[in-house]
């Protein structure tokens, strides 16, 4: 399977959008616009992790229970409830989620960050990152194809990077997921379906970038699996949206828009 192609079992794909020409962070103003103007959708990006590993999967949550699965939009909505929702750390990644629905919702939506940041295309934390996020069984199967395709230089240089997975010089790499909301799809004592909403800002932010920063959203529905007293991840799969009306905003500079890279560090997402 080329990088371009779409997964034909069925699982996730992750399409962002096309940059064109041009530095657009030069302050003008973009037209108000539909979800879906103005935006070309390149084949895999930030979560081609889900192509590459889950394509030979056949089906997906193992032993949820009917007598306890929720049908979509029965989840409760997502508000604080004053529950801490995580009590320790993996390297970065935040772990060891209550074994409840809560606690299930809090480790999709941090595991979704992990999946889609900057991490992912730097082997040791790649590493570290599958380590956290998979069960054990996955992330040792999936090892060998993750780095496969994130040390693709074909792969790299169509989202801009150079062959070695580094910006190039002056340019600041943007890979960051901004969860806005989960809900629990099924659940039972030991499995998870979880699907978290969120939006997605990939690209390469200075002067002169031909693949600037732009923001597009999706749901990751995520299989979970309770493993040596966490919940960890099995499979998962995407689809677009829902996409919000574009307000006519501004495009900020490359120097505001890196600097806000740089400047403003992630969260700890929790139900």
């Amino acid at each position: 399977m080329s990088l371009g192609d779409e997964n034909d079992g069925g699982q996730t794909r992750t399409r962002l959008p096309d940059g064109g020409t041009g530095d657009v962070y030069g302050g003008a103003r973009r037209p108000a616009r539909n979800s879906r103007s103005l935006i070309t959708v390149v084949g895999v990006v930030v979560l081609l992790i889900a192509a590459i590993a889950f394509a030979n999967r056949s089906g997906t949550g193992e032993g949820t229970s009917d007598d306890t699965a929720k049908g979509p939009g029965a989840g409760a909505p997502t508000s604080a409830t004053g529950v801490r929702p995580v009590t320790g750390k993996d390297g970065t990644i935040p772990t060891g989620y209550a074994h409840d629905e809560q606690g299930a919702q809090s480790a999709a939506a941090n595991y979704a960050v992990a999946l889609g940041s900057d991490g992912m295309y730097h082997a040791e934390q790649r590493q570290a990152i599958v380590n956290a996020v998979y069960a054990p069984d996955v992330a040792a199967a999936r090892r060998g194809a993750l780095d496969k395709v994130y040390s693709d230089s074909k792969f790299l240089t169509s989202i801009g990077l150079n062959p070695d997975g580094t910006p190039p010089s002056g340019m600041t790499f943007v890979s960051r997921f901004t969860p806005v909301g989960s809900k629990v799809e099924r659940f039972s004592e030991d499995t998870a379906t979880v699907a978290v909403w969120y939006s997605a800002l990939f690209g390469l932010a200075g002067e002169g970038s031909k693949n600037p920063v732009s923001e597009s959203w999706y749901t990751n529905t995520f299989e979970l699996k309770w493993v040596n007293g966490d919940w960890k991840v099995t499979d998962f799969t995407q689809k677009d949206g829902p996409v919000p009306v574009g307000r006519d905003q501004a495009a900020s500079s490359a120097e505001e828009m890196s600097g806000a890279v740089q400047q403003f560090g992630g969260f700890t997402y929790a139900r």
